[in-house]
């Protein structure tokens, strides 16, 4: 008899630790760092998070098609026991469309990016337009 009210009381502070805890921790944003916007706000929207711009460089290309280069997770305190809700991914946007040089901005020669912009121009060149 003295086991199960044992067993009992362990169980009713277990569940009484849940219900004042919470069911569990959120989980963390997934990456999209390196993702088209387009792209990033569909995948953070699939879990649950709001995408937002925080910064962009260059104007070359539309919103949705600028690379995501950084991300942070800031979340809204609330009122009351929920810790936060409204949980926002911050993204910092590149939206040149080619290789940096001297005399413009854009994609340096050592990123991924860069280095496809430099391919597909000397691509372009060696095509004949004849």
């Amino acid at each position: 008899m003295k086991k199960f009210i044992v067993l009992g009381a362990g169980v009713a502070a277990a569940a009484a630790s849940m219900a004042l805890v919470g069911t569990g921790v959120a989980g963390a944003a997934p990456d999209v760092t390196g993702q088209t916007f387009s792209e990033a706000s569909a995948a953070l929207s699939g879990a649950g998070l709001k995408a937002v711009v925080s910064s962009a460089v260059g104007d070359q290309k539309a919103q949705s098609d600028c690379v995501v280069t950084r991300q942070r997770t800031s979340s809204t305190p609330q009122n009351g026991s929920h810790p936060s809700s409204g949980t926002k991914v911050l993204l910092s946007l590149n939206c040149y469309a080619t290789q940096s040089s001297a005399t413009s901005p854009g994609y340096s020669a050592a990123s991924p990016e860069g280095r496809a912009a430099a391919a597909a121009a000397a691509a372009a060149a060696a095509t004949p337009s004849g």
